[in-house]
Formats: structure tokens, C-alpha cells, sequence
């Protein structure tokens, strides 16, 4: 099963994460399926940038978020609103 999950990327300390879609019982880190988004959790407007049609399509394949990216998903489309 695929899911959507972050990848943690960044120094210590300072993490960065990708969003990306990978296979539900490998660890983050390793190869993904497709890179679909950015999050920086430390920058002054905590940015996020997630491609909101390869997200959904990803969805429709029947990939699975995880719940902090379905709530980042939420927080971004509310913004875009």
C-alpha cells in the first residue's frame, strides 16, 4: 500500500521534511515513488508548498496520508480558499 508521508530533511535541529509518496512499509528516507511537496516547520510562515493535484490524484489511486499530512493538506487548501 502506498502512502503519503514526510521525509525528514535538514541539519540537526533544523528539520525540513518532503512530502513525498512512498510504499507503507519502507522508512522515509529511503527511494520514494514521487516527491509531491515541501514543509519548513522553523520558517517565519511555517512554509508549505504541496502540489494540490498530484496529492489528490495520488488519493484517488488510492494512496493513504498520513494525519499530519492529510492536516497540513487541510491547513493548505483552507488557505488557498
Amino acid at each position: 500500500m502506498l502512502k503519503i508521508k514526510l521525509a525528514r530533511i535538514g541539519k540537526k535541529a533544523q528539520p525540513q521534511y518532503h512530502v513525498v509518496v512512498i510504499e507503507d512499509r519502507t522508512k522515509s528516507g529511503t527511494d520514494h515513488v514521487e516527491e509531491i511537496g515541501y514543509y519548513n516547520p522553523l520558517s517565519k510562515d511555517k512554509e508549505l508548498r504541496i502540489d494540490m493535484k498530484s496529492y489528490n490524484s495520488w488519493l484517488a489511486k488510492g494512496a493513504r496520508p498520513t494525519d499530519t499530512v492529510r492536516s497540513l493538506a487541510l491547513r493548505l487548501s483552507k488557505v488557498t480558499k
